[in-house]
């Protein structure tokens, strides 16, 4: 992923021309100032009068490269006292001897990132001085260092700017391995993992703000008989539909649909007490009916319909998330047991002893 940001150019709008992570000294405006040694001074006044632009002269022997004059030394020196008569009449290779320093040369295919660099470990007084770039052999071009660190500038600017995209890209990744890590691959709900996970969370969370915590299991009547009748891709569709009613039943952000397994699901209800689960789990069955799939075999409706079992209690040192596990489990064999289509509840208290946590049964 980061290999293709790389190659983004900078937006149209920057003064600079389109540049990249991997933009060289090329992509930069080369100044072509080469000079003989033998000039004189006053030659070199009138090209750089001539150019404003241009931050120096570079200065050739025979074809060789000797050295690099800036603008700003060259008129530091030509301004002291007597320089003009000094240097004016005389061959540039006077003041160059005289305002000599030492010289950054670069290839033209330095990047400009690694330019920038070893051009700000240059001693201070040379940190304004220009870069002379080989752009071919004994072929040398000037560079602004100026516009040198205003490229470096904007390339950190894109480096952000792609960095940040690819950390929008990375989590956006991470959010959709994590769906996958804690989704159910049929139903799209929270899977068995999710739920362990979530009522042991719950679990501490009601037991230190003394909350009710409620759970809801719930089971699609009859359908092994369905999947024999209609065949196991319908019951996937059928699964697939029961889920989302029952995530549309289910309204708060903080309550949890998942699949517990096969045509079990289960629902945890936070800060919820046992008359409103039992709510919850009403309509969580009249939602399912009102899809009227149609179950021919079914023993209690033309339709799909759900048994529920329905469980409440205060987490405390006293009990274990098992037990209410255990506790919804049992009223929804109960619901099975009495008809079908219907929900059953009950709370758990703490026993005085220990020989039941069971508190009476309520039944929707």
């Amino acid at each position: 992923m980061l290999n293709a940001f790389l190659s983004l150019p900078l937006s149209s709008n920057r003064s600079q021309q389109d540049l990249c992570l991997e933009s060289t000294l090329r992509s930069l405006s080369l100044h072509d100032c080469q000079i003989e040694y033998h000039q004189l001074g006053w030659e070199v006044t009138q090209t750089l009068k001539a150019n404003p632009l241009l931050p120096g002269v570079i200065l050739m022997k025979q074809g060789q490269f000797t050295g690099m004059i800036s603008r700003r030394r060259f008129l530091e020196y030509m301004s002291r006292p007597y320089g003009l008569e000094l240097f004016s009449k005389r061959p540039i290779e006077c003041l160059y001897r005289s305002a000599e320093t030492e010289t950054l040369i670069l290839n033209g295919d330095t990047l400009i990132v690694a330019a920038a660099r070893h051009s700000l470990q240059r001693a201070a007084e040379l940190l304004y001085e220009p870069i002379v770039v080989e752009v071919a052999p004994q072929v040398y071009r000037l560079l602004d260092v100026h516009e040198l660190l205003i490229a470096q500038s904007q390339i950190h600017e894109l480096a952000t700017e792609l960095l940040t995209q690819l950390y929008t890209h990375l989590e956006a990744a991470n959010q959709q391995l994590l769906r996958l890590a804690t989704s159910d691959g049929l139903t799209g709900v929270a899977n068995r993992h999710r739920f362990d996970s979530y009522l042991d969370s719950c679990w501490h969370q009601m037991q230190a703000s003394n909350s009710a915590l409620s759970l809801i299991l719930c089971d699609v009547d009859f359908f092994k008989k369905y999947n024999d009748t209609y065949g196991h891709q319908a019951g996937d569709d059928t699964l697939r539909q029961v889920a989302g009613a029952i995530q549309q039943a289910v309204q708060r952000p903080e309550d949890l649909v998942a699949r517990y397994g096969g045509e079990e699901f289960a629902v945890i209800l936070p800060h919820t007490s046992l008359e409103g689960a039992l709510q919850v789990a009403e309509r969580i069955r009249l939602t399912v009916k009102a899809l009227k799939i149609a179950h021919v075999c079914s023993e209690v409706s033309e339709c799909i319909t759900l048994s529920l079992g329905v469980a409440t209690i205060f987490p405390s040192s006293n009990f274990l998330p098992a037990m209410l596990i255990a506790a919804a489990d049992e009223k929804l064999y109960q619901a099975k047991q009495t008809g079908r289509d219907r929900s059953q509840g009950h709370l758990l208290r703490i026993p005085r002893d220990r020989s039941s946590v069971f508190a009476p049964s309520a039944t929707s």
